[in-house]
């Protein structure tokens, strides 16, 4: 039987882990946000520079 020191302890690292979770979760979200819109502005900057060039 594991003393309510260590039960504590279990728990302080088991909550840490949830949060390190989270945290790489939430980073890979904004990561994948980020590369979505450097594409789209990427996109509108080619789009902006044909419509410069063939204004009809």
């Amino acid at each position: 039987m594991a003393s309510h020191v260590e039960e504590q302890i279990r728990a302080r690292i088991a909550a840490a882990r949830r949060r390190a979770e989270l945290r790489r979760r939430q980073r890979a979200e904004l990561n994948e946000a980020r590369a979505h819109g450097l594409e789209a502005r990427h996109a509108a900057k080619l789009a902006r520079w044909q419509q410069e060039e063939d204004p009809e």
